[in-house]
């Protein structure tokens, strides 16, 4: 969906690239004319082909048929409305292209009838009469389709076969309320795109099944059974030519890689007929060959046969759930649903129709309406963080405090006052929220040498490996160890009956792994601190739990915000305000200091790269934080290129293997769809027959199930239902070379058994063409020797925020262009610019929109808060928690919001808001 932002742009996209579109180089028979569509066009009496002076008018806000305006108000830069493209799977485009008939070309141009359908329905306007300001259902649309039938030519080649169509939907609706045109409010639209995506997915894949063909589902879409790879892969030119260059350039942001599209088009050729183009396209499938026996015989069109497979709508409504709730708490309605429409392509005898009403009548939900969107979330959910929230609560006042007043202390001010609390309080759980350089660790040092003179043994545990035996181990702790560790080990469970539970990190912890410390230290008679801070970057898994239980629960936090890493006075003010959640004004003096830089968009990284390199040879530590993978892998390559040109790195080379986890949740990686050949698989768990940390290799994956490899050519299936112990991973190489910057991607062990873990920065020392590559921890010098196959390993000059999270460096280099904007929000930008001692700089192309993402709260709702949050009065709402929650009281402090037990009744709890 791109937004056309003046009347000059549209009509002059209309001109070039919809009704005499360069991708067409000559014939009527390739073109196909547009048509005004919708029920606004049928009531301006405009349905039917589309003319230029029409779509003209319609640009300059002009009624074609009385020639006043369109909607009341024409501003020179009015948004003229928006182009939003459908586009079918390679292999159907190129089936359609050799097919003697339009029959493929008729079953997309009816997805895509039916989804403008769905969009047009979704239309509203804005209200601002009478001191109103709201929205208002229209569900009235005014578009022009153009269906294309190839791709833009690549220099030196004819265009590939790739049926698409273009909808422009202009800015207009018709209000009967106030019996007017008006403007559109695309907001919603935009925002449900990928709700639509699948609904046009599923329609195209449902329409095809139904003309005799079968389909098989890829990451992204679907292909046609039967067309062989290879010649997809012939006919991708114009992807391939604008994936080479956006990768040059770091492009990954859709509206971008739409522009560097039209800037990379190609020079009008000479005309072609259709019939000369098909000519073409055969004898390029002729040159080819065929890749196997079986790819000759392939038979690409069957009889339809019976769906035995297909998952009920109900299936596909718990795929959705299962994978919308691993990692939040709270999603919206669409998103869920979308999901569960992607899990039925290939299944005709599932309708989106029946996934919908299964979502609708689904009880295990609770849906609450807010600002024109339903967000969404599980009675299951509510239940386990009530729960959480009554186990921090039941210890409160329970406790003798370990001194009756405070001991001398060697620390002032707020740090002071923060260990005075946890020597001090009667509560079981305590809560240090520290700001990020606040000086945590020193006041840990302090806190838990005054607990052990108290006679308390004080366990330090952190959720990452790397935050327990990287950071903490380096700064002293050398005891600290995972709280996974702690969960899985009964015997050390045991050490802490009567003792201290220290955790640091804590903002880290999901709901889960926070319900289960609670749950051990209620056990245990033990005391829990929980050291973090709300404000970086929380769980991957669900649950904001720190925040929910310094925010619902009540818990008293003590605040830690005087910051000390920084040395430059104004560069620490500024992380101060990022730290109290003032990001305009930290961004503000960030940028009065000169930090925030804009780049040219034609050499985007070259400032960038040329401040690490200087970094670099001034002897300082530097590190690049970037929100996005893809943005941090384009930086790294240029960053190594200037270092290989500047001599900093060692002139041998070698290719060593890398694995970078997909990342898939578990509802994924029990989908045999998802696994792909090739694809490598690794156990964090024992399994009957897999060994906790074997790797094996995806041989084929299909109904039946997925057959995986080992080293020794041992074939096993894989256990779809253990989905929770393994990892899927994708394999590639890996440049190194001496003075290299790397960065471990997985828990392990070195050649010589030394523990490796995940996040570890270290420098490479020595590589060679067979031999084993040797590494260095800069800080402690420690050395490690691993294999050229140990395959978890990456570059770390830059990295995501998430993995920057506990690090140090004397400068920080921010790369956050555009494309990073949809990753980019306070906790991000507050975590980036706040690892560096000396400096901070911001490299990015949009320095006004950068700040606008920036301010993002980045909280993510609980299920708590959801149902709290409607208009209806909060009291009334929590008191409908505790009726319908909780019928068994818990002893708790006056004046506290939720004070019962987690005992709940399944039935009724449906709130009709």
């Amino acid at each position: 969906m791109v937004q056309s932002k003046s009347s000059g742009h549209a009509k002059a996209y209309f001109s070039e690239s919809l009704v005499r579109s360069d991708y067409y180089l000559s014939g009527q028979d390739q073109e196909i004319s547009g048509r005004l569509q919708g029920k606004l066009a049928e009531r301006l009496g405009l349905a039917g082909p589309v003319t230029k002076e029409v779509f003209f008018d319609l640009c300059e806000n002009i009624n074609p048929t009385t020639g006043g305006a369109l909607t009341p108000i024409t501003k020179h830069d009015r948004t003229v409305g928006y182009d939003i493209n459908f586009h079918c799977p390679k292999s159907v485009s190129i089936i359609q292209a050799l097919s003697p008939d339009n029959h493929i070309q008729e079953a997309f141009q009816e997805a895509v009838r039916q989804t403008m359908l769905d969009i047009e329905n979704d239309a509203k306007t804005r209200v601002r009469k009478d001191g109103i300001v709201d929205e208002r259902q229209t569900s009235e649309l005014l578009w022009a389709d153009f269906t294309h039938l190839t791709a833009r030519p690549v220099e030196g080649h004819t265009p590939d076969p790739h049926l698409h169509m273009h909808c422009f939907v202009m800015n207009a609706t018709w209000d009967a309320e106030e019996q007017q045109v008006k403007a559109v409010q695309f907001r919603d639209i935009k925002r449900d795109m990928p709700f639509y995506q699948s609904r046009f997915h599923k329609r195209l894949a449902d329409n095809l099944i139904d003309l005799g063909y079968q389909i098989q589902r890829t990451d992204k879409s679907f292909e046609l059974t039967g067309v062989p790879e290879n010649v997809i892969d012939l006919f991708s030119k114009r992807t391939d030519e604008i994936g080479r260059v956006a990768e040059a350039k770091g492009i990954t942001n859709p509206d971008e890689l739409g522009a560097l599209g039209a800037r990379t088009r190609a020079k009008k050729q000479k005309g072609l007929t259709m019939a000369e183009l098909k000519d073409d396209w055969k004898r390029q499938i002729s040159e080819l060959g065929k890749t196997s026996e079986k790819d000759g015989k392939q038979i690409l069109r069957y009889a339809p046969v019976q769906d035995k497979e297909a998952p009920s709508p109900q299936r596909c409504v718990d795929h959705a759930i299962e994978h919308g709730f691993e990692r939040a708490s709270v999603a919206q309605d669409r998103r869920l649903l979308a999901e569960g429409y992607r899990h039925s392509l290939g299944h005709r005898s599932v309708s989106l129709d029946e996934i919908t009403s299964a979502f609708a009548a689904d009880e295990r939900l609770i849906h609450v309406t807010d600002a024109g969107r339903t967000l969404t979330t599980t009675k299951t959910v509510l239940r386990e963080e009530q729960h959480m929230v009554n186990l921090a609560r039941q210890g409160l006042g329970k406790l003798k405090p370990l001194y009756a007043q405070a001991p001398e202390l060697t620390l002032e001010g707020q740090q002071a006052d923060a260990v005075t609390h946890v020597l001090t309080t009667t509560n079981r759980v305590s809560i240090i929220r520290g700001a990020a350089g606040s000086g945590k660790t020193t006041l840990m040092k302090e806190a838990i040498g005054q607990m052990e003179k108290a006679g308390k043994t004080v366990t330090v545990v952190a959720p990452t490996a790397q935050a327990s035996r990287g950071v903490l181990r380096d700064e002293g702790f050398d005891k600290a160890e995972t709280v996974s560790l702690l969960l899985s080990d009964p015997r050390r469970q045991d050490a802490l009956k009567g003792q201290v539970l220290w955790v640091d990190e804590a903002g880290l912890l999901g709901n889960a792994d926070m319900t289960a410390l609670l749950e051990l230290a209620n056990k245990q008679n033990a005391r829990l601190i929980l050291g973090g801070d709300t404000r970086q970057h929380s769980a991957v898994v669900r649950g904001d739990a720190l925040r929910i239980l310094n925010t619902v629960a009540g818990i008293k936090t003590a605040e830690v915000n005087k910051i000390y890493r920084q040395r430059d006075t104004d560069y620490r003010a500024a992380v101060e305000d990022l730290a109290k959640g003032n990001v305009a004004s930290g961004f503000g003096r960030l940028d009065d200091i000169g930090f925030i830089e804009n780049v040219d968009p034609l050499k985007p990284h070259q400032g960038l790269v040329h401040t690490y390199a200087d970094v670099l040879q001034r002897g300082k530590s530097a590190l690049v934080v970037s929100p996005t993978h893809e943005q941090s892998d384009a930086i790294t390559n240029s960053i190594r290129t200037k270092l290989k040109e500047g001599g900093l790195l060692g002139q041998r080379e070698i290719q060593a293997k890398r694995y970078t986890n997909l990342n898939l949740t578990a509802a994924e990686r029990a989908d045999w769809r998802n696994f792909k050949p090739g694809h490598k698989v690794q156990f964090n768990q024992n399994v009957p027959g897999f060994k906790r940390g074997s790797l094996w290799q995806v041989k084929s994956s299909t109904k039946e199930g997925v057959e995986v490899v080992d080293e020794h050519d041992q074939m096993m299936r894989l256990p779809l239902d253990k989905a929770n112990y393994f990892d899927v991973l994708r394999q590639s190489e890996i440049a190194l070379a001496k003075g290299d910057k790397v960065r471990i991607t997985r828990n392990g062990f070195d050649m010589n058994g030394n523990r490796l873990s995940n996040g570890q920065l270290l420098d490479v020392v020595k590589v060679s063409k067979n031999g084993p590559i040797l590494l260095r921890n800069e800080t402690s010098k420690v050395e490690y020797t691993l294999k050229q196959d140990f395959g978890h390993i990456a570059h770390s000059y830059c990295v995501t925020s998430h993995a920057s999270q506990g690090k140090t460096v004397d400068e920080v280099l921010l790369w956050q262009p555009a494309a990073t904007f949809p990753g980019t929000d306070a906790k991000q930008f507050y975590v980036s610019v706040s690892r560096g001692r000396d400096r901070a700089r911001i490299f990015t192309d949009d320095k006004d929109e950068l700040l606008n993402y920036a301010k993002r709260l980045g909280d993510r709702q609980s299920a708590l808060e959801l149902v709290a949050s409607h208009d209806q009065t909060r009291e009334h709402i929590q008191h409908r928690i505790r009726e319908e929650l909780n019928r068994t009281p818990a002893k708790a402090d006056k004046g506290n919001a939720i004070t019962k037990a987690p005992r709940v009744k399944d039935r009724d709890y449906e709130p009709k808001f």
